[in-house]
């Protein structure tokens, strides 16, 4: 494994995540941890902008002459659960918690920002792009592009790493093409006539049409989306009445629907509408349907996947670099970054919790779980591979 020299002491950048996960902030709230990433970046003398997306801060860092420029991208949120760790480093602020590792990918940009700028030894430009917002359905990424970003920072390329459990600790995972799903969000909310649950007679029942909704929803995909392509349709909330002996005068069903192509997104959405106006009338009552696509497929770039996948064989070796990784269920919405502009997305292993005995945290490694916490000792890892990336994609002949 050849993690650069630069990275053998880590501690400072230990204590930065950890100070980064005790002070977890939501979606468009990172002022603290925006603060501190534009303050460092600074004193490494790297050209700061802040305020991009609300929150978003992007540094920009020029070397020698020359003509190419890279992004590389870390988030910045957290997510709204209470932790369940007792370490030194738990969250501070109740109902918020750093459950998906954003402290840790943040922390190992500002670990390859630090390197780069006392090296400074590439051609071009570097834009570290830390941004808000990415969890849920907040869509940080595409405000950023919104508000102008490839047009005030130019980037070629974009680049992304996420912790994630696949296997051995830092080894990475990728592939050619899609490596994500979509994530839309969708709720039907059904309206009858409430009533008392004695008297049903005298009312127009919303709670059983959501059910044979719910029920008829479940086998959706199977017969719209093309039996080749993977999808998935899920029921997992269900409203009605706050009182035993009430019918209400609404009733709701809702959940999440993830894919990997438009096509099967949008015909996954016609026939939830058809379903949904089509039930609700059969039992008397009125449908309204939201449906919100909060990111598309993540689909990474051919050829900046290979060049991505060379790299991780340069700090890693053949043997724990994944190029060929099945696309997982998850979303992401660096996908709005990757539909801008050419790039890559990857995963890197943060190991099967043994690194937890060591009091680095405790449990799983699985995302979004209260007890999870972020592995340290892939922080070399991967502000190693954001550096050597850089250099080598700076370096290409124009």
């Amino acid at each position: 494994m050849k993690i650069l020299d630069a990275f053998a002491d880590i501690d400072r950048f230990v204590a930065i995540r950890r100070d980064i996960h005790a002070h977890p902030e939501l979606g468009f709230e990172e002022h603290r941890t925006a603060a501190l990433v534009a303050r460092l970046l600074g004193e490494w003398g790297i050209e700061v902008h802040t305020g991009i997306a609300s929150t978003g801060v992007v540094g920009v860092l020029k070397g020698r002459p020359g003509s190419h420029t890279i992004g590389l991208r870390a988030d910045l949120d957290a997510l709204p659960l209470t932790e369940a760790n007792q370490f030194a480093h738990r969250s501070t602020i109740a109902g918020r918690m750093h459950a998906c590792g954003h402290d840790g990918h943040t922390t190992m940009l500002l670990a390859a920002a630090w390197h780069l700028a006392q090296t400074r030894d590439f051609p071009g430009t570097v834009n570290f792009i830390f941004q808000p917002a990415e969890e849920m359905g907040k869509a940080g990424a595409k405000k950023m592009i919104d508000e102008g970003l490839f047009e005030r920072f130019p980037c070629e390329a974009v680049f992304g790493l996420h912790n994630f459990p696949v296997g051995q600790v830092g080894k990475f995972a990728l592939n050619r093409g899609a490596l994500m799903a979509s994530s839309n969000t969708w709720r039907v909310t059904v309206r009858g006539r409430g009533t008392h649950a004695s008297m049903p007679h005298t009312g127009i029942d919303p709670v059983a049409a959501v059910l044979e909704l719910g029920q008829h929803l479940q086998g959706l995909v199977a017969r719209v989306v093309d039996s080749r392509e993977r999808a998935l349709f899920a029921v997992t909330q269900l409203t009605g009445s706050d009182a035993p002996n009430v019918i209400p005068d609404l009733a709701s069903v809702g959940g999440t629907i993830r894919t990997f192509s438009v096509a099967a997104t949008d015909a996954i959405e016609a026939a939830l509408r058809r379903a949904a106006e089509g039930i609700a009338a059969a039992h008397g009552c009125t449908a309204e349907v939201f449906f919100r696509r909060a990111s598309p497929p993540l689909t990474n770039h051919a050829a900046e996947a290979d060049f991505a996948a060379g790299v991780m064989r340069e700090i890693v070796g053949d043997a724990m670099v994944d190029a060929d990784f099945p696309a997982v269920m998850g979303a992401e919405d660096f996908a709005h970054m990757l539909l801008a502009k050419p790039g890559c997305y990857a995963f890197l292993g943060n190991g099967d919790g043994a690194h937890r005995a060591a009091g680095h945290g405790a449990g799983p490694c699985i995302v979004h779980s209260t007890s999870f916490d972020f592995n340290d000792e892939i922080i070399p890892i991967g502000a190693s591979y954001f550096v050597r990336l850089a250099e080598r994609w700076l370096a290409r002949p124009t």
